[in-house]
């Protein structure tokens, strides 16, 4: 199958928001493999990305209408969308649970990868940009809970810190990362 563009992601999207069918099929067939990439980087478990998968192709059919090219990337909502649901997956297996990152699992895809896709976008820079302007604790803090998946609870746990900590960290970093890319 040929690189799917922006665009024509967003076409998809426009066409599944207005139920077709054929379309989600489409958009399935271009994202579904960096979006179970997402899920099992997360979860480490083949099984239960999975499930998720499935469960956010749902969540897209269902909500495809309330998305807004204006906010973001189609790449960039969906890919957000599996996260949620394979962070709640993650914290349904109890309050301190952590999957060990799988670093040796290659899934092909001869399409380009949702980093690249996410880096040729302005807002990566706008937001490479102001995440350097953080301390170096919390702009690890967020990277790790944002772009790795990891639970507070297994972050807070990893650092050594407590929970209430980490959160106040995180909760002012992104405090700080609303004000930088606000226009």
């Amino acid at each position: 199958m040929p690189a799917v563009t922006a665009d024509d992601l967003s076409a998809l999207m426009s066409r599944v928001a207005a139920g077709d069918r054929e379309a989600l099929r489409q958009l399935y067939q271009a994202t579904s493999s960096k979006l179970f990439g997402v899920c099992l980087r997360i979860l480490s478990d083949k099984d239960e990305s999975e499930d998720v998968l499935q469960e956010v192709y749902v969540t897209i059919w269902r909500r495809a209408d309330r998305f807004d090219a204006g906010r973001a990337s189609v790449m960039t909502w969906i890919s957000t969308i599996a996260r949620n649901r394979a962070i709640d997956r993650l914290r349904a297996r109890g309050p301190l649970a952590h999957a060990e990152q799988i670093d040796e699992m290659e899934i092909a895809d001869g399409a380009p990868s949702a980093t690249a896709l996410l880096e040729s976008a302005d807002q990566v820079g706008a937001l490479q940009r102001c995440l350097a302007e953080l301390d170096d604790r919390t702009e690890q803090a967020i990277r790790t809970a944002f772009f790795e998946g990891v639970t507070y609870e297994a972050l807070a746990q990893r650092l050594d810190t407590p929970l209430g900590t980490v959160k106040s960290w995180i909760r002012r970093g992104l405090m700080k990362l609303k004000g930088c890319l606000e226009p």
